[in-house]
């Protein structure tokens, strides 16, 4: 069933090339706002790799042969203050599972929390998150502590399009490894950092892909990582995290990510980096974006527009032209609404149509 088909009578076709403009309104609070900086989604080359052991120590000849990805970055983005500590990332494959190396700078080695499934980034934490085919729903999280620690769940949608977290959900068969270059939880001395080490079977990571099984050479995926990171001091030999004195609860925490989000928010899928899997160095390519993104992203705008427009005036518009977008978006988008919903689509320089629904998911036809 196409999307046309599946909206009702009462649907309203937008009429392009209206006379009419963007209205009033548009300046209040919405639950989904449009990242503050430009779309530039890292990419990453992704090489296969074996003969791994998952000790956290990445000292593997396959290890050594991938490259970093770039230092992380703040989670708003390069014009905010960059991290205090370094850390970078390694990505290989093979036929069973997905590997991920991180190394992480840390003066003060903390972690507390070491039952599974508890909520880790309330320790210094590692994050993975993955969504297979790109369509920012059902897409997993990984959290790691110092202590090797896992918080692994599924997000039926990101939290802004009302999407439940599934903490039942694991990635079975993970393996994690962590490597300490200093004295966990010891105040008395200043430690270098930890690096951890992951193993992800494909058997799972398959699950909300757009096949089974490992990845086919030429695929992408989207990915991105996250460090967070508290400010800690020692009290009566502890640490422990500095608190504001006006409200007597903990700073906020740093976020670091290795592609930026322009948010304080994970959950934006469509502001990850691409992972591009090849078989091997001989076969690394000029880093490209995926044909059919750009279209994407137009959407996308469309999508943070109309809940901007919705937040001032309880409705979605009803044409392209009463949104705050650009000409050449306004002539490239359709528009379809219905009470409460919309559909819109344009065409990708992939040779197919992308769609967009009000809830943020994105498909081609």
């Amino acid at each position: 069933m196409t999307p046309l088909s599946r909206l009702s009578a009462t649907l309203i076709l937008a009429v392009l090339g209206s006379a009419c403009g963007p209205c009033l309104g548009e300046g209040k609070a919405t639950k989904v706002p449009r990242p503050a900086i430009p779309w530039a989604p890292r990419l990453y080359q992704c090489m296969r790799g074996s003969g791994l052991t998952i000790d956290g120590a990445l000292q593997e000849p396959a290890w050594q042969s991938a490259a970093w990805t770039e230092d992380f970055v703040d989670i708003e983005g390069e014009g905010k203050p960059a991290p205090r500590f370094r850390t970078r990332a390694k990505m290989l494959w093979d036929d069973s599972c997905f590997y991920v190396g991180a190394e992480l700078q840390e003066p003060h080695l903390w972690a507390t929390l070491r039952q599974r499934d508890t909520v880790i980034f309330y320790d210094n934490d590692f994050e993975v998150f993955i969504d297979p085919d790109g369509d920012t729903h059902l897409y997993y999280e990984l959290e790691v502590n110092a202590l090797g620690t896992a918080w692994d769940l599924l997000l039926v949608k990101p939290y802004r399009d009302g999407g439940p977290a599934v903490n039942a959900w694991d990635i079975r068969g993970l393996r994690l490894g962590v490597g300490l270059k200093g004295t966990l939880n010891n105040p008395a001395d200043v430690d270098s950092g930890w690096s951890v080490e992951i193993a992800m079977p494909w058997e799972v990571l398959g699950e909300c892909a757009a096949h089974k099984g490992p990845p086919v050479p030429g695929e992408y995926w989207r990915l991105n990582f996250s460090r967070v990171e508290w400010r800690t001091q020692v009290v009566a030999g502890r640490y422990e995290k500095v608190k504001d004195p006006a409200t007597g609860r903990p700073l906020a925490e740093d976020n670091w990510v290795w592609s930026a989000q322009g948010v304080v928010n994970m959950h934006y899928p469509e502001m990850w980096g691409f992972v591009h899997f090849v078989a091997g160095p001989d076969l690394l390519a000029p880093l490209l974006m995926p044909a059919g993104e750009e279209a994407k992203w137009c959407l996308r705008e469309l999508y943070y527009a109309q809940w901007q427009h919705h937040a001032g005036h309880g409705s979605f518009a009803e044409k392209v032209c009463l949104l705050s977008l650009s000409e050449s978006q306004h002539r490239r988008l359709r528009l379809f609404v219905g009470p409460g919903s919309f559909f819109a689509c344009c065409a990708g320089d992939d040779g197919g149509t992308w769609w967009i629904a009000q809830d943020g998911r994105v498909w081609k036809e």
